[in-house]
This record gives structure tokens, C-alpha cells and sequence, in this order.
């Protein structure tokens, strides 16, 4: 069953360029949850599209199932290099084995990201202290856990 489901949401999904799978799962109880995540985001109608082209083929009689299809929500972690694509220039919390990092993502390569973020730091010469720009190359392998921190104006 997780085979054939996984074919379909692919296929599914190929229509949908902007759109890509987060995860799949399918209980021995036959109950699928589908989540994924778009370039400029997911809409309800997204999750609707995907969810009728899965449920379509397969069949009910054959098999009983319950389909769940939703977006990856923002309190989820990043999990793929395309999602920390997509949020370059937000704030990040990335939690490592040792330290958390919190930053401006400013880039993404295939192997790593790059945060950055100003502190109040002592001038180097004289009194009173300075603002300095920092910033922090993590590998994707370091990171334990990346969300992006939502503000609210």
C-alpha cells in the first residue's frame, strides 16, 4: 500500500512543481498522512488537489484507508534543503549538539547554511561598545533542528 501511495503523491506532485513531499506515512491500519510544502507556500487547495489525485486511485473496496494531506506547519522544523531555500531572509533558531544559533538565514548551499546577526560587542579601542555583524557557516550535517522564529508586527 505504501508503495502505490507513494507513486501517486510523486505523480501528483509532478503536476504541481512548486510543491514538494515532506513526508509520507501509512499505519499497518491503512490511515495516510501526506505532508508537503511549496516554494511559495501550500493552499488549501493544494492540499485538496493532492489529497483528490491520491484518493482517486486507489480503491476503497479493495482497501480501506483514511487520507490526510496538509502543509508543513510553521512551528515544524525544516527538514529539506528546498525549504530552507524558501526562507532565505528569515530568522532562524538552529538548535546543534552543543549551541543555538539564532539568525538571519542569509544563504543555502547543498551542503550547509549561512545565519547571520549583529551584537553589542566592547569597541576595541576606548569605551562603550559597538554593533558588529556576525556570521556562522552550519553544516546541515551539525544541525539537530531548524525553525524558522515567527514574528508578529
Amino acid at each position: 500500500m505504501e508503495e502505490k501511495v507513494a507513486k501517486l503523491v510523486q505523480e501528483a506532485l509532478e503536476e504541481r512543481p512548486s510543491l514538494f513531499l515532506i513526508s509520507l506515512t501509512v499505519t499497518p491500519a491503512n490511515q495516510i498522512t501526506v505532508v508537503i510544502d511549496g516554494d511559495e507556500g501550500v493552499t488549501v487547495q493544494d492540499c485538496v488537489e493532492v489529497s483528490r489525485a491520491v484518493e482517486h486511485q486507489l480503491d476503497r473496496e479493495e482497501t480501506d484507508f483514511s487520507l490526510e494531506v496538509f502543509s508543513a506547519g510553521v512551528s515544524e522544523p525544516l527538514q529539506q534543503v528546498r525549504q530552507y531555500q524558501k526562507n532565505v531572509g528569515r530568522e532562524l533558531k538552529v538548535t546543534m549538539e552543543n549551541s543555538v544559533l539564532n539568525g538571519t538565514l542569509s544563504k543555502v548551499t547543498e551542503n550547509n547554511i549561512v545565519l547571520q546577526w549583529k551584537v553589542r560587542e566592547p569597541k576595541p579601542v576606548g569605551k562603550g561598545k559597538h554593533t558588529v555583524q556576525k556570521e556562522a557557516t552550519v553544516p546541515y550535517t551539525d544541525i539537530k533542528e531548524a525553525k524558522v522564529m515567527v514574528k508578529f508586527k
